[in-house]
């Protein structure tokens, strides 16, 4: 059985507190939270061991693997702390906010062989998963252009701020939410050699942006734009789509469904010429646990078979949050500022 450890047991700490404890190959050995109210109640319900300092849990635990799910400010200095104890870690999106740091971790990990994993879930999902193989199958021919989005209602009137809401916890919407989305087009189009004409835009917060809109640019003359907004009270919950155009087709991608229209569908399978619709029940694979969506359990899975095999190399490594990290910095400089104002 792996020993696994967590840090942080806020909202997407406890999910993962519930998938992994439910994982037939792992031992949740111990908890750190700052929450003295939770870990009481850990306390009484669970054996599990529980911490107020992650150094030491990780002193004392002897694990193999911690999943990190801290404000990204403390990120950084918790992955040094385990990583040089020679543990496994999954740490939650984004990964740092400073790039040297990012860069520091992602060479340590590499030195040491460490599994290293961001939770980018939206590499988990069946219809994003299919997307990336038609594009890479060349299905619509040569991609030109795209528009990535993501909407939700997360922050809606002025109120006291929450760690994600301080530029220097969480950095909003930008860090918190649109990292997502870029990361996402990493994933299925790659990273951008340049952006241009970005906005910030504070709507309720002070300190920053709740929406982002950006062009990206490459060097074989593809462009895309980027909008999020997690101040719109018309989407229940985040919504993240992707329009991919192509040379012969086009790709409409969502966590639902996977629209493919194609001028010519010789040697792509059961895909008919004009439109094609794959849905996600027919694309996900079913997983042991549920919770929020297959995504989440489907990357904690993949993180414990890496941690059993030792395999560091994964497809949301260090390395390729660190892409996604390098794109947000491009955003920052472009707009101009890293104080962000209400407009």
């Amino acid at each position: 059985m792996i020993k696994c450890g967590i840090i942080g047991l806020g909202k997407m700490g406890i999910s993962h507190y519930a998938i992994i404890n439910a994982h037939p190959d792992v031992s949740l050995i111990a908890v750190c939270d700052t929450s003295g109210l939770i870990l009481n109640g850990l306390n009484k319900y669970n054996e599990v061991q529980t911490f107020k300092d992650y150094r030491k849990m990780i002193d004392k635990c002897n694990l193999d693997c911690v999943i990190i799910a801290t404000p990204t400010s403390s990120h950084a200095k918790i992955i040094q702390y385990a990583m040089e104890h020679n543990i496994h870690v999954f740490v939650e999106k984004p990964f740092c906010f400073n790039l040297e740091d990012g860069r520091d971790l992602t060479n340590l990990a590499l030195q040491r062989n460490l599994v290293n994993q961001v939770g980018y879930h939206n590499r988990f999902i069946g219809v994003f998963q299919e997307t990336r193989k038609l594009l890479d199958q060349g299905a619509i021919g040569d991609v030109y252009n795209f528009t990535a989005e993501a909407y939700g209602q997360v922050v809606l009137k002025q109120k006291n701020s929450t760690w994600r809401m301080k530029r220097s916890e969480g950095g909003g919407c930008l860090y918190d939410y649109a990292s997502h989305v870029i990361d996402l087009v990493n994933y299925l189009i790659g990273p951008p050699e340049e952006v241009c004409g970005t906005v910030l835009k504070s709507i309720f917060s002070r300190d920053v942006a709740d929406a982002v809109y950006s062009t990206f640019l490459y060097n074989n003359g593809k462009s895309g734009r980027l909008a999020v907004n997690w101040s719109d009270k018309t989407y229940r919950k985040m919504s993240t789509q992707i329009t991919v155009y192509g040379t012969t087709g086009k790709i409409i991608a969502d966590r639902q469904e996977c629209r493919i229209y194609l001028w010519n569908a010789d040697g792509f399978g059961k895909l008919k010429q004009g439109w094609n619709i794959l849905y996600t029940t027919d694309l996900t694979k079913p997983v042991w646990f549920y919770l929020r969506g297959e995504e989440y359990s489907a990357q904690i899975d993949y993180f414990v078979k890496r941690v059993k095999s030792n395999e560091s190399e994964n497809i949301n490594s260090f390395a390729s949050a660190l892409r996604t990290d390098i794109t947000v910095d491009l955003l920052l400089n472009d707009a101009g500022k890293r104080n962000f104002s209400h407009g």
